[in-house]
């Protein structure tokens, strides 16, 4: 896998990455995971500090001695480090954790949080802009080579642009078959923001689903191929994520085209992913 984007800064990012989301420390499943996505060839791991496994993916890394230039490394600012300060102070922590001297993304998780939303309906205007403060001082500083959010919409994106010196360059959104939200994906791309795909394969329904089983069986694919070659025909960077250390290689083997007429059927498809209105998230 050599696809790759640039993000408006120049910096480069590989077009799939490793999700870690549901894979703990506990029994060292995250290690292991992101050992075995190193070794079969993954350069871009995905975690956050909500996650709680920043310490076994920066154990994996270091282990895995890679030269550091080689992995590209994102995690995300949780919705109770709000505020310049305590942003400042999480990043620190998370760059400890994953024992890095610089993160090459970092992501605010949630643009409105239940716990902003307690506090007045425009809070999360102020967070998000004294939060992005923090992280625009850390990219000046070369602590950061990246910025970004996860989970806004278009009104969260102009809030941002208000104030914000360096501009967004990732936006990481649900984005699986039949769930484009062209709305902010127009305005992403518009305004030179890449669109990350969590949860590629949706909400697991992809699997059981007769019309992507009938066109991975056309391609001699997998359900889970198929759905990160539309992922990335749409100009998307999947995370896929695994502990299987068969689907951790196999989700990387997807140097093949689909045929457009394919690719719109997976645009329109039913009960793939659900979406969620991050202003009404409870948390």
């Amino acid at each position: 896998m050599t696809e790759k984007v640039t993000f408006h800064n120049g910096i480069i990012m590989p077009s799939i990455g490793f999700g870690t989301w549901q894979l703990p420390e506990k029994d060292n499943v995250a290690y292991d995971a992101v050992s075995h996505a190193l070794k079969v060839g993954y350069r871009h791991i995905d975690t956050a500090q909500a996650y709680g496994n920043e310490a076994a993916v920066g154990s994996a890394i270091k282990d895995s001695r890679l030269a550091r230039e080689e992995i590209f490394v994102t995690t995300k600012v949780w919705n109770n480090q709000r505020g310049y300060d305590k942003t400042k102070q999480s990043i620190e922590e998370s760059l400890e954790k994953l024992q890095l001297d610089y993160i090459d993304l970092v992501l605010i998780h949630w643009p409105n949080p239940k716990a902003l939303r307690d506090i007045s309906p425009d809070e999360w205007k102020t967070a998000n802009a004294e939060s992005w403060r923090a992280m625009e001082d850390l990219y000046d500083a070369g602590k950061i080579r990246a910025i970004g959010v996860s989970n806004f919409m278009v009104h969260h994106l102009e809030s941002l642009k208000e104030q914000a010196r360096v501009q967004p360059m990732v936006n990481q959104i649900l984005l699986a078959p039949g769930l484009l939200q062209q709305e902010v994906v127009d305005y992403c791309k518009a305004n030179n923001i890449v669109l990350e795909a969590y949860s590629p394969f949706g909400s697991g329904k992809l699997f059981n689903n007769e019309v992507v089983a009938a066109m991975a069986e056309r391609y001699q694919r997998s359900a889970a191929q198929i759905a990160l070659r539309w992922s990335l025909d749409h100009g998307f960077v999947p995370l896929p994520r695994s502990s299987s250390a068969e689907n951790i290689e196999n989700n990387l083997k997807v140097d093949f085209e689909l045929a457009q007429e394919d690719r719109k059927i997976l645009d329109t498809l039913d009960g793939i992913a659900e979406y969620h209105n991050p202003d009404e998230r409870d948390f």
